[in-house]
């Protein structure tokens, strides 16, 4: 879109600017120059972006502007005051530049090396033992009222040449309205960060977000940019990129010396980067300012353009004592790119308008596509190499108690300027807003639907215990829940009943806990139980609550035990980037199903465990924030690896068997900035000594026992294999390996985009001591299972089609046995 070209991202963002001008810098063949360097008359440094265009703003007024670019003679351009818009035009210069001349070789090649080899002398925490500093860092959403026409289209209908009605749109105006006034939305944060011992650590001392009195946490957690521009892999929206002056990034990237400008009173060669893929539309580009005498970076432009049209810049200010280029200020800034789609972001806070007309039409322009987020910090009070201790080096973030409560003192402190009067009716009238529409109550209850629950009163009302369907109990109706904060922050009791129509047994559990670390999030639990389980699956107690409004795959289970059984454990955060549960349990059990267990020529109808247990989930490239309310994971990323280690206790409380159990998996995802998504599962176990087929391994089939492809159509599973028939294999140990790919939604009509995915899994496995399990016909996984095939999801109205194929040496003998096709439901709640 032409328009996002004059909302240049490769110059010094000022919002609310009293003087601005703008123009195009070309050569003497009309052809635009991109990244020209334009200094002011003040002696502010701005570049021109890929289409040589440029704007300067000022809170002041500029006089004059030079124009420069390496091979071009420079020029000065004069302002006069009722000229807005100045073409400017370069003439070549017939002499190279000596002074940037390094070798024979391309010079820029030649400068990204020094710099390379200088990292470890320029990077802040490389050279320096230790730092601190404060920043002061606002974030808005809004949109430049100008760039809207505000303009009020009507259209007329007609039935049978005679006009019905008049349609009248007035939502450009009402937007353009609007956003004269206020921002969309706007937060502000004052932070302190500390380094030492290699880790970064941000103490957020006071945070103000509009509309809420309590912030959004998993906004102020948001990782718009990377804090060291030296990083191996430069981060910008959360989506990693190879860094141009990493050690491989010479084989990445083609660089262009530009040219030499001064910044901060340095000499500095200015050097343009791309990325050398030609496919890659979206890879990283942008403009290193290079220290001429210490080859640092004294200033970075980062920029992807693509779905999104996203930038970051970087800027330092030099420290003689130091003998370093220290971070200042960063700005970001996200505008809509290469794309009709419609797109969310921070969890729906920014929201660019989605093609709402046929495919094959050209959409027209909307208000909101106008709409950019911008967020801008300043540091100050730095000091290096200082002796202070941080407290809990492994947080990522903390947020102090009393960070949402600062007065408007504390505020007016931080604050490089006052807040405009736009920015203060944006306080004023979210706010209000807010309160009007109980935004924050609506805010809770959304979060609560998400996890499953219904919050009536003190209660969350579980909708998981409401209905259920199974081959054994039939329709299983029940009711549960949990007390929530309004019973008592500090203290929980939970529970469930439930009856099932096919076996006409009652079941029911009750427990409680008690909350013995606040910032640790670390419980003290106790329940009792009596119910019924799916045999052989397999449970890691830390895995996080997934929450399905109908979970189809226990649909066709009909094999499950009984088992009564209570139990009491410590579940804690304490182990930095960890969640932990350790757990005692004693437990009786009855199969039921046609089963004994054979041991110590003794045959067991039923029997009794008592086990320890501890469950361990390891994220160690995630960043964890410390809030007022606990512990939580606020910067995602994987590999995640989860350890569950079971033990038997002989000879304690009537335990029947000796036996210990291994499991172990580790999940990675990579989501791209196009919406696609790839995502890798290994699972693995080992049961050893003296365990029966109920505690076993079935590893997740999902395919019924039919004849005909057509009576075996049912609902897919989440990670569960789909051409293999219930209890079909059993396994002692086994290892479980999944690849999936998402491609965008393709859109073939109005209402039909679905989402394809390919899916391949496989799984081996071995059972030892067949002989001890008497009854179930089996078979194992000593050669391998293996299936592909394909998911089309969210064809219409959340409803999908999958189709899977069973081969190797597992495959069956009839050609339709092999061929699973499933339904596939995806409810998208909206919040």
């Amino acid at each position: 879109m032409k328009l996002f070209c004059l909302l240049t991202l490769f110059f010094s963002l000022t919002l609310q600017a009293q003087f601005q001008v703008n123009g195009i810098v070309n050569d003497s063949q009309n052809k635009p120059l991109p990244f020209a360097t334009i200094t002011t008359s003040d002696n502010n440094n701005t570049i021109t972006d890929v289409d040589g265009k440029f704007i300067l703003s000022s809170k002041v007024k500029i006089n004059s502007f030079i124009v420069s670019y390496i091979g071009f003679e420079s020029i000065t351009v004069n302002i006069a005051d009722t000229k807005k818009f100045y073409p400017v035009s370069l003439k070549q210069k017939t002499d190279n530049l000596k002074e940037v001349i390094i070798s024979k070789e391309n010079p820029a090649l030649a400068i990204l090396r020094k710099v390379i080899s200088s990292k470890n002398s320029n990077n802040p925490q490389k050279k320096l033992n230790s730092f601190e500093y404060k920043t002061y860092n606002k974030l808005i959403v809004t949109a430049n009222p100008d760039s809207i026409k505000g303009r009020i289209d009507s259209s007329a209908a007609y039935k049978n040449l005679k006009k019905q009605r008049i349609n009248v749109d007035s939502s450009d105006y009402k937007f353009k309205e609007i956003i004269s006034k206020q921002h969309l939305f706007q937060t502000e944060k004052v932070s302190q960060y500390q380094f030492g011992n290699k880790k970064l650590k941000e103490t957020i001392l006071g945070t103000k977000m509009a509309g809420f009195k309590q912030p959004i946490y998993e906004i102020i957690a948001f990782n718009l940019q990377s804090i060291s521009i030296y990083d191996s892999k430069y981060e910008l929206f959360e989506t990693k990129y190879n860094n141009p002056v990493s050690n491989d990034a010479l084989k990445d990237y083609n660089y262009k010396l530009l040219d030499t400008v001064v910044i901060k009173g340095r000499n500095t060669f200015m050097i343009y980067f791309k990325n050398r893929e030609k496919r890659r539309a979206s890879g990283l580009e942008g403009v290193l300012y290079i220290d001429k005498e210490n080859f640092a970076i004294a200033k970075a432009v980062m920029r992807i353009k693509g779905v999104l049209d996203i930038s970051g810049i970087h800027e330092f200010e030099y420290v003689p004592e130091e003998k370093i280029w220290f971070p200042s200020n960063t700005a970001f800034k996200i505008v809509k790119g290469k794309n009709d789609d419609d797109i969310k972001i921070l969890g729906g806070t920014i929201q660019f308008d989605g093609d709402a007309e046929d495919v094959f039409e050209t959409r027209k322009k909307s208000a909101s596509d106008f709409t950019y987020l911008l967020s801008e910090s300043n540091n100050f009070d730095i000091h290096y190499n200082t002796t202070a201790v941080i407290k809990d080096p492994s947080l990522y973030i903390e947020i102090q108690d009393d960070a949402s409560k600062k007065p408007e003192a504390f505020w007016n402190k931080y604050r490089k300027d006052s807040l405009d009067l736009k920015g203060q009716k944006t306080y004023l009238l979210l706010d209000s807003i807010s309160v009007k529409k109980r935004i924050e109550n609506r805010l809770r209850f959304g979060r609560k639907i998400i996890n499953g629950y219904f919050p009536v009163g003190p209660i969350d009302f579980d909708l998981k215990k409401l209905i259920s369907y199974n081959n054994y109990e039939g329709f299983r109706l029940g009711l549960g829940g949990v007390t929530n904060d309004v019973f008592s922050k500090n203290f929980r009791i939970e529970g469930y009943s439930a009856y099932g129509t096919k076996d006409g047994n009652f079941k029911y559990s009750l427990g409680s806990g008690i909350q013995i670390g606040k910032m640790t999030n670390t419980w003290l639990n106790a329940s009792y139980t009596e119910d019924v389980r799916e045999i052989a699956s397999t449970f890691f107690a830390v895995d996080k609550r997934v929450f399905k409004i109908y979970d189809p795959r226990p649909i066709n289970i009909s094999t499950f035990y009984k088992y009564i059984g209570w139990k009491v454990n410590i579940q804690s955060k304490i182990i930095p980037k960890t969640e932990g549960i350790f757990e005692l349990s004693r437990t009786y059990v009855e199969p039921e199903f046609d089963y004994l267990f054979y041991l110590n020529e003794k045959l067991y109808s039923s029997y009794i465990m008592t086990t320890a247990m501890v469950s361990l989930v390891w994220s160690p490239f995630s960043g964890f924030m410390q809030t007022p309310t606990g512990r939580n994971e606020s910067d995602k990323r994987f590999p995640k690896f989860t350890f569950q280690y079971t033990q038997s206790l002989p000879n304690v409380l009537e335990n029947d068997f000796s036996f210990a159990k291994i499991d172990f998996k580790t999940e990675y995802e990579k989501k791209y900035l196009n919406g696609q998504k790839t995502s890798l599962l290994l699972q693995a176990g080992y049961a050893m000594g003296d365990v029966p087929i109920t505690h076993l391994y079935n590893t997740m089939p999902n395919n019924l026992n039919k004849e005909t492809i057509i009576q075996r159509i049912t609902f897919s599973g989440r990670n569960s294999f789909e051409t293999m028939f219930f209890n079909e294999f059993f396994s002692s140990e086994y290892l479980f390996f999944q690849i999936k790919h998402g491609f965008t939604r393709i859109k073939i009509l109005k209402k039909v985009r679905p989402s394809l995915v390919l899916v391949s899994r496989m799984a081996w496995g071995n059972m030892e001591n067949p002989e001890h399990h008497i009854g179930p016909v089996y078979k194992t996984l000593n050669r391998g299972f293996f299936e592909s095939g394909i998911e089309l999801n969210k064809i219409y109205k959340g409803f999908g089609l999958s189709g899977f194929y069973r081969y190797g040496p597992n495959q069956l003998p009839e050609f339709e046995d092999n061929i699973a096709v499933k339904i596939s439901y995806v409810l998208d709640l909206g919040l």
